[in-house]
């Protein structure tokens, strides 16, 4: 099982281009490469997905054990030739103090070797202490090669190659120059997501190619071969949860330019609790299809607000299901569809009115990070008991919903974290479920199994509307 970690010094070195390039590079040469993403992110792993052609998978020690970490590395690294993880932040960044859940222990954990990229702007003999003390400071992670990027030129490399060959014993396997042409447009949330990007294909296949001719790929090839053995003791698969004997439910899912936001794992949970995923495009579907349930991810509905409120046919539409009972699920920049207005950049626009408030985009993130929520008995998607449990997500939101009635019914308050209002977060609408929280559908809380059972109560005629405002 062939891998390797692609870490760096410090957030925004650069890591995430340089690994489409690394995916993009070895797919060309015929290998088969299976990319990973340490933590929640969506963005990133669009454009691991289309430089590799395999879909990119999380691996997140906040919402995951261990144990599960493995197993979903095992599961999805079959029939691979090669598996790169794209840590996220510094090698030794994370939230514990002890590291617990850095990119290091994610290293540690799967025994991968670790490439450091390094931001060489500026640097010359300074790189040296700055690798030697990555190395000292945790001697089990075996750092096994670095890549020098956004060097200034031939001159700036030959130095640092010098420098490093003299005072350190970790090879340069790759050394990228500043170029344009591996700049990848930036965004409030990180890289600008590859399903908005026309010619995102092009774009990676640019980006393999620069980054191809400038690391010595098969010394790359080399370290993850050295990898030892990963076995499956200790590993934990998913559970899968089908329904023999049960008809299908159609689960509308809201996936184009605007909504994106999807985890693959998400999906497959829905699948395999027994949802067929209908194809819904909120920018350019007329009408909404027969289906028994809804389900709108986040992604930028900001940018394609003037879209979205011309679409005024599938707006009323999704609005007269949800008022009739329509189970929806949504999150993040689904619930800005749902709400009745979004204002940016001082324009104002119309959205689905579902939702009794307006959303507001801000400069800065009004709420960023992991989340950790307590059910409330209002939460309308049935479980096998009644107690509060606690569940864990994670939420990065530039807007806020505003203009709320103060009787609106919640599913959730807030343990750490923001939501809705700092207090609470997902809205119960009859049966919609509204939240600015990621949830994924893990052994933790598998949500998936429980909103197709919620949406086959429905069907069913046993559910009762929950509360409703005023």
């Amino acid at each position: 099982m062939s891998r390797v970690l692609i870490s760096a010094a410090h957030k925004s070195s650069g890591k995430t281009t340089v690994s489409i390039g690394l995916c993009a590079a070895l797919k060309s040469r015929g290998v088969v490469v299976q990319p990973f993403k340490k933590g929640p992110d969506y963005i990133d792993p669009m454009w691991l997905s289309t430089a590799s052609g395999r879909t990119c998978r999380n691996l997140d020690f906040y919402l995951m054990s261990g144990a599960e970490i493995v197993g979903e590395f095992v599961k999805h690294s079959s029939g691979a030739d090669f598996s790169l993880i794209e840590g996220n932040k510094g090698l030794y960044d994370g939230l514990n103090l002890d590291g617990s859940n850095s990119n290091a222990a994610l290293a540690q954990l799967l025994d991968a070797p670790v490439v450091l990229v390094i931001d060489a702007r500026g640097m010359t003999r300074g790189i040296a202490p700055l690798i030697l003390g990555y190395q000292a400071f945790d001697p089990t992670i075996r750092i096994a090669g670095v890549i020098l990027n956004k060097l200034g030129g031939a001159r700036h490399e030959s130095k640092l190659r010098a420098v490093i060959e003299h005072y350190t014993d970790v090879p340069v396997i790759g050394a990228v120059h500043s170029d344009p042409r591996l700049e990848i447009v930036e965004r409030h949330l990180g890289l600008v997501p590859s399903n908005e990007a026309d010619a995102a294909l092009r774009r990676t296949s640019e980006i393999g190619e620069l980054v191809g001719r400038q690391v010595d790929l098969e010394r790359l090839l080399q370290i993850a071969d050295s990898a030892p053995r990963l076995t499956e003791i200790n590993a934990s698969q998913p559970e899968t949860f089908s329904s023999p004997g049960q008809p299908k439910v159609k689960i509308g899912l809201v996936r184009d330019r605007a909504f994106g936001f999807y985890y693959a794992d998400d999906l497959e949970a829905l699948e395999a609790a027994g949802a067929e995923l209908v194809p819904v495009d909120a920018v350019h579907d007329a009408h909404l299809p027969q289906v028994d349930g809804l389900f709108i991810g986040g992604g930028f509905p900001e940018l394609l607000m003037d879209e979205l409120e011309a679409n005024s046919q599938l707006r009323e539409q999704i609005r007269a299901a949800i008022e009739g009972g329509l189970p929806a699920y949504a999150e993040c920049g689904g619930l800005m569809y749902l709400a009745r207005s979004l204002t940016w950049h001082g324009k104002t626009r119309q959205m689905a009115g579902v939702i009794p408030g307006d959303v507001v985009m801000h400069d800065k993130p009004v709420g960023r990070g992991y989340v950790r929520l307590r059910e409330t008995a209002a939460h309308p998607w049935p479980i096998a008991d009644n107690t509060a449990e606690k569940r864990l997500a994670h939420e990065f939101h530039y807007s806020s919903l505003e203009n709320l009635p103060s009787d609106m019914v919640y599913a959730y308050e807030m343990e750490r974290g923001t939501g809705i209002d700092g207090k609470h977060d997902g809205l119960v609408y009859k049966n919609l479920l509204a939240s600015y929280s990621h949830f994924r559908s893990l052994q933790g809380y598998n949500w998936a199994k429980r909103f197709v059972a919620h949406v086959r109560q429905v069907m069913a005629g046993t559910k009762d509307l929950p509360p409703q405002v005023g």
